[in-house]
């Protein structure tokens, strides 16, 4: 959960001045806050920048109850890189677009933590320290590569970003004034406020330990266990020499010779090759940024792609003949698509980040979005009444698959009063020029992305298109669907949504 403001203000001024903020030019391609969030190197930092925001109670507890960082660490980082490029590098009607989004989605983000604490993703004291830290983490990533930044730039950068935290309606007060107050923000809220939560001790020690292998991999896949081990060790290495000292000192994570050497060659080893690169490779998001008026790319990389936690993303292991496949199907379904939490169970808040990821790519007015939430809720009371079967608000995998193989062979009707809810709302939002069927390019923007090749999703289509017309209507993508969860082999065109099985 990244807590990110929400909502338009014009009360904020710029570092050491009285133009109001809402006024003010956002940064363009030549600031110096885009040139530096947008340097490849901006990722040596990037576990630092999630360490230090987890750390807030309020963040890990929504990152306890709603995120899906366990299950789909992948798909979480790319879905936060993709929200900060539409930040920091858009026009402002894109900018106010993304916020009001966020708005959405954080809403929904409250509850209790373990401590009885009652916590929500809109207290403004989190959504400014979110804030702050990636600000603080641009000028940590530029001191640690041995190229600081002299005062002035760090006026003009903290002006640019101030210029964009205009839209985020936060109260003046609550921002460091000028960017010589953020250190001293930042010791004060890392002795005051923080704590060494569950969420981060694993981030900092075991999610790269765990974490799937990327879909990017392609052949290097079976080297991905020695991977990531080293992986973890020098990410989890580099994190704490590069924590700030008070957070190390507080929470007694001692900054080893041996990983204060690594941070050494890594940052200036990676200034040195930035610089010597020609500007296109050097720099991970174009400075130019985004057009709000222009559409997503189908084709585009920056697209956030959730493969594993797509509703379509049906893989259908293979049996011996004759036996009925349903059993094996309906637990991979609730392995990798219904349980986006990871934690062995289902609740609303899973079904409910199952529709935040319909929702993204999408680009959605909020009451088609609100739709959307409102059907996989259903769902979800759908599966609850029938398989919930000791109250507690959390459904099993065993509960799960019993439940679904007697409520589909009680008769037809069943699959319609939950899961076809949610299948004809996905249907509706991928609809995006109302025609009433997907075409290609409406299919990609749902299920494909970065991490799926195209040949994939293309044999998906073709699949599902059972005419050959060359679109999809809403009863095949119904049926493809149905015919996943009934159907008793795997010889059907509902267990290749996505592909070859």
């Amino acid at each position: 959960m990244i807590a990110l403001p929400a909502s338009p203000a014009h009360s904020c001024t710029r570092a050491g001045g009285d133009v109001p903020l809402a006024t003010a030019d956002l940064p363009g391609p030549d600031s110096l806050l885009r040139r530096t969030l947008g340097e490849w190197r901006i990722g040596l930092v990037a576990w630092r920048l999630l360490v230090l925001q987890t750390a807030d109670p309020a963040v890990a507890a929504g990152m306890a109850h709603f995120s899906t960082y366990r299950a789909h660490p992948w798909r979480r980082i790319e879905h936060t890189m993709d929200s900060g490029k539409r930040l920091f590098f858009s026009d402002r009607e894109g900018l106010r677009r993304e916020i009001a989004r966020l708005e959405r989605t954080h809403r929904r983000l409250a509850g209790t933590d373990e401590q009885g604490r009652q916590f929500t993703a809109l207290d403004p004291a989190v959504r400014v320290w979110v804030l702050v830290t990636l600000y603080e983490c641009m000028t940590a990533m530029r001191e640690l590569s041995g190229r600081p930044l002299a005062p002035p730039e760090l006026d003009q950068m903290y002006g640019e970003f101030r210029a964009v935290c205009a839209e985020f309606g936060l109260s003046d007060d609550l921002l460091p004034a000028t960017a010589a107050d953020v250190p001293a923000y930042m010791d004060r809220t890392i002795r005051k406020r923080l704590e060494y939560s569950e969420p981060v001790r694993y981030l900092l020690f075991d999610m790269l330990r765990e974490a799937p292998a990327p879909r990017r991999l392609g052949h290097l896949k079976p080297a991905w266990p020695l991977v990531r081990t080293v992986a973890a060790h020098v990410i989890g290495a580099l994190t704490i020499a590069d924590l700030p000292e008070a957070f190390r000192e507080r929470f007694n994570l001692p900054r080893t010779r041996r990983a204060a050497l690594l941070s050494f060659i890594l940052h200036r080893g990676m200034r040195v090759l930035m610089n010597a690169l020609p500007e296109h490779r050097r720099y991970r998001t174009p400075l130019a940024g985004t057009s709000s008026t222009s559409e997503p790319s189908t084709a585009s990389t920056d697209r956030p792609s959730p493969p594993e936690a797509s509703p379509a993303r049906l893989p259908a292991p293979r049996r011996r003949k004759g036996a009925d496949s349903r059993p094996a199907r309906l637990r991979t379904f609730f392995r990798q698509v219904l349980d986006q939490t990871g934690d062995g169970r289902i609740s609303s808040a899973d079904l409910q980040a199952m529709a935040h990821n319909v929702c993204w790519p999408l680009e959605l007015t909020p009451e088609r979005e609100a739709r959307v939430y409102a059907a996989f809720e259903t769902w979800w009371q759908h599966l609850r009444t029938g398989m919930d079967a000791d109250d507690d608000g959390q459904v099993t995998c065993e509960e799960f698959v019993t439940a679904m193989l007697t409520g589909i062979d009680a008769g037809p009707g069943y699959l319609e009063q939950g899961l076809h809810v949610a299948v004809r709302a996905i249907f509706h939002a991928a609809d995006t020029d109302g025609s009433g069927h997907l075409c290609a390019d409406e299919y990609r923007t749902i299920f494909g992305g970065s991490r799926v090749h195209p040949a994939e999703l293309n044999h998906g289509f073709r699949q599902l298109d059972h005419d050959g017309d060359g679109r999809i209507t809403e009863n095949e993508f119904v049926q493809a669907f149905t015919d996943y969860f009934t159907a008793r082999t795997d010889n059907t065109a509902g267990s290749q949504l996505l592909g070859r099985p």
